[in-house]
């Protein structure tokens, strides 16, 4: 009876672990807190963690080191409810494609767009949302990248969430930034749910 129930429980747990799969995706579009709130609220979304990547430094840090690498978010979802597809058009939706000194008030390398893919269905997805978006906009330059994912560093729990933790510093700086006027110059004004 014992050897019975045990392995009902691991088949049950294998078709839970089944039914529950979850993808990642890794964008950059300037700061890593408003790519952090763009997605955190989408569902089907269960994680963003803001770090840095695609650089060759190890261990890049927000206070120190992070030459090279860009300032990016790890999306986790369940394909189920919300598929690549859709967080393109998000991502696309909150960042300035044509900047290609970094984002908004920030400038530099570490703040310049990426997408990061991590195989070669989200390249030729990415791809086909990138060529929608040079379609769309054809008398500018698009020039976010889509590059191989590589390394991801978290950066510590202060700057997760910071949207949350600290919204009216966030509100301050994204209003000074001027990000949502600009969002709302290229992609118009958001749709409303």
């Amino acid at each position: 009876m014992k050897s019975t129930t045990l392995l009902l429980v691991a088949t049950l747990a294998s078709v839970a672990a089944g039914t529950s799969r979850a993808d990642q995706a890794i964008f950059a579009g300037g700061c890593f807190w408003c790519m952090e709130e763009a997605f955190q609220k989408l569902d089907g979304v269960s994680e963003v963690i803001s770090g840095f990547t695609g650089g060759t430094l190890e261990n890049p840090t927000y206070d120190g080191n992070h030459e090279g690498h860009y300032e990016a978010v790890q999306v986790t979802y369940d394909p189920k409810i919300i598929t690549y597809q859709q967080l393109l058009k998000v991502y696309w939706r909150n960042i300035d494609p044509f900047d290609d000194k970094g984002q908004f008030c920030d400038k530099g390398h570490s703040y310049l767009s990426a997408i990061f893919v991590a195989d070669d269905e989200q390249r030729r997805l990415a791809r086909v949302s990138k060529e929608k978006v040079i379609m769309r906009f054809a008398d500018q330059t698009v020039v976010t990248p889509i590059l191989a994912a590589t390394t991801f560093y978290p950066v510590k729990a202060h700057h997760q969430d910071y949207y949350l933790k600290n919204p009216w510093r966030y509100k301050f700086y994204k209003a000074a930034c001027r990000r949502t006027d600009r969002l709302e110059e290229i992609w118009g004004r958001p749709e409303k749910h």
